[in-house]
């Protein structure tokens, strides 16, 4: 019995004997391959909405699937690298109307006497923002959350977000520095440039960090204390404060709180920050 016998009830009983798959196998036959979608960045996102806490003006913006990109690695201060997309691009969230921006987290909280010194501060002088294509660039994305970095000192936000804004926006930088074509003209200007950049902003992130340990509560950015402990140690490193990142990094190690992953990533930075001791 064939898989499309009864086909002449609907006046098809020519297509009965029909292989189902012929047509792949005749291209196989031929030599001919399957034609396959390659997944691009633009897949990966979609438009959502949201509600401005500042003018309540109601907006979309460009945020990834969640589940749809898969996590390659971490750096050794926590930044994430994923397959196919930098999802730190699309982490700050920047309403069109009054200029009013943060990273996603942060977004929705926000006290009447914020909001008044964004309208003061912000929303009268703001011009709107720049179109963007289909996906944001690393410029486009470091202009937001360089928005979203103003944000935070008129406000007043707390010493933790300012840390946490500073740090992902030196991570777009690095992401920025990594995908640069190497025959772009002035390379190694534009190299050096944004290295500095990223120090800069990286330096600010463990001055705040410092700051909020001591008057903050925890979870804090979503990052429990031995987290928290260690990224501090890891970015007193890449700054080049070295006996305070063995102070901290030294915390980790000793703590019982702390679990065998984070003690591991510990003694990793011990080790780079020996190497660095003896060479410098």
């Amino acid at each position: 019995m064939s898989l499309f016998s009864g086909l002449d009830q609907f006046g098809l009983g020519k297509l009965e004997k029909m292989n189902i798959f012929e047509e792949e196998t005749k291209k196989t036959a031929e030599g001919g391959k399957p034609v396959e979608h390659k997944v691009s960045e633009e897949d990966l996102l979609f438009d959502k909405s949201f509600t401005c806490p500042v003018c309540d003006e109601e907006f979309h913006s460009k945020m990834v699937r969640t589940g749809k990109v898969k996590l390659l690695s971490a750096d050794s201060d926590l930044r994430p690298k994923y397959q196919l997309v930098d999802s730190l691009k699309y982490d700050a969230l920047v309403c069109p109307k009054c200029g009013y921006a943060a990273l996603s987290r942060f977004f929705k909280f926000m006290m009447p006497s914020q909001a008044k010194l964004i309208r003061e501060n912000i929303s009268k002088n703001f011009s709107g923002l720049k179109p963007t294509g289909n996906t944001y660039t690393y410029d486009d994305a470091i202009a937001r959350h360089q928005l979203a970095l103003v944000n935070t000192v008129v406000k007043k936000a707390k010493a933790s977000e300012k840390a946490y804004t500073c740090l992902k926006m030196a991570w777009l930088f690095r992401g920025k520095a990594e995908s640069l074509p190497k025959e772009t003209p002035d390379y190694e200007k534009q190299i050096k440039e944004m290295a500095t950049q990223e120090k800069e902003l990286l330096t600010n992130a463990y001055d705040g960090f410092m700051v909020a340990f001591s008057r903050e509560s925890f979870p804090m950015c979503g990052m429990d204390e031995m987290t928290v402990t260690y990224l501090i140690a890891e970015l007193a490193r890449r700054i080049g404060k070295y006996e305070e990142s063995s102070r901290w990094i030294s915390r980790v190690l000793t703590s019982r709180e702390a679990n065998e992953r984070i003690k591991n990533k510990a003694r990793d930075i011990k080790e780079k920050l020996n190497k660095q001791k003896e060479q410098a």
